[in-house]
């Protein structure tokens, strides 16, 4: 049988985590089965934030980048899109990101691509963006989810057909976590004997940070040795840095913006914090869990899947800013408790999220779709 032609399509392939599933899939992928392809709706990454792309290029994996910067763009992408589908003889499109499931499924039906798999991320709280999605999903045969809440979400609030929802959590390579070296904190004004609290994402309203600095003295105040790091950029970076002035915590509460060691961080940190507001399945908890690092989040969506039993220690309402003063203060001054939870975590990521489960997942899911019969 020849290999299926599968094209993997993103909208952009700078550093997070939705890039980082789709660039392990592509190349991992058993390449006697399927011929992947890479396609970036936007422009190449620009240096230090293209370490995806140059992983895809040094694994083989062809890639091409439509370069649509905005919206404005859309009939451009559409067009674009469905004249390398067509070009390569695509068998299956599967997509990730909403900007991507939609100028996908568009130009995957102009291109007579016979199969099109959609990929949900989170749980999206844009009725226009839920709305367009139900609209069009005559367009698409399976629509993975990244968790079981999503899913639900995806047929009780999307109003998606619960027969094309198939749930493939996310994965990690255990392999890179935790690193050999630890990041030197020394070198950001932390002591190395302080414990520190990371947070890693984008500075903006859906990942909680400025919930999180604004309440982060409720509990430096009982940890007077500890520092909090945010790693990572956004549109709110330039508000908390206002809010730590203001607030007198700037000496302990660091800004790093996006950075490519996130790995040495992780292992250098004592607890990894994310304070979401909604999610679908979080990558740095999975990462937190395979570096062995206890995690204090919001009991957001995919966070009780990825914590398993141990979540109840690890997780907080969203706005319970009390319960997560204590969670922190809790784990930070009982170490052994810590290393424990942080054990278990690890232990978990190795049983339940291996990226090579992930991968063979979505190859099972290709192949059964390829072999069914046009209706």
């Amino acid at each position: 049988m020849p290999a299926i032609r599968v094209a993997l399509c993103i909208t952009e392939l700078e550093v997070g985590g939705a890039e980082k599933a789709f660039t392990e899939l592509a190349v991992r992928a058993d390449r006697q089965r399927f011929r992947v392809m890479a396609i970036c709706l936007g422009p190449r990454p620009a240096q230090p934030r293209a370490a995806l792309v140059k992983r895809l290029e040094a694994c083989g994996v062809p890639i091409t980048f439509l370069g649509a910067r905005s919206g404005h763009q859309f009939r451009f992408a559409v067009r674009e899109l469905q004249r390398r589908l067509a070009q390569q003889q695509i068998d299956l499109l599967q997509s990730f990101l909403f900007h991507a499931n939609i100028v996908g499924r568009l130009a995957a039906r102009r291109a007579a691509v016979r199969r099109v798999v959609c990929g949900i991320r989170v749980a999206e709280p844009r009725r226009w963006h839920r709305w367009v999605d139900r609209l069009t999903q005559t367009m698409v045969d399976r629509y993975v989810c990244v968790s079981q809440a999503v899913a639900d979400f995806a047929t009780s609030r999307a109003g998606l057909a619960a027969e094309k929802l198939v749930v493939i959590p996310n994965g990690v390579d255990l392999d890179r976590y935790p690193p050999a070296c630890p990041a030197d904190l020394e070198a950001f004004g932390i002591p190395r004997s302080s414990p520190v609290v990371t947070f890693v994402g984008r500075l903006e309203p859906q990942k909680g940070p400025e919930w999180l600095v604004r309440n982060a003295p409720s509990w430096l105040e009982q940890l007077p040795a500890c520092h909090l790091l945010l790693v990572g950029d956004g549109p709110q970076r330039r508000r908390l840095e206002r809010i730590r002035r203001r607030l007198g915590i700037a000496q302990r509460v660091h800004l790093l913006g996006w950075r490519p060691d996130v790995p040495e961080i992780l292992a250098a940190s004592h607890l990894v914090v994310l304070p979401s507001r909604w999610e679908g399945m979080p990558n740095v908890i999975l990462e937190a869990m395979a570096t062995g690092r206890p995690v204090v989040a919001t009991d957001v969506e995919g966070v009780q899947e990825l914590l398993g039993p141990a979540a109840k220690g690890q997780t907080v309402a969203w706005g319970d800013s009390v319960g997560f003063a204590r969670r922190v203060v809790a784990l930070l001054s009982d170490p052994q408790l810590a290393a424990r939870i942080g054990q278990a975590n690890r232990q978990r990521a190795e049983r339940q999220f291996p990226i090579g489960r992930t991968v063979r997942a979505y190859e099972e899911l290709w192949a059964s779709l390829a072999r069914q019969q046009e209706p």
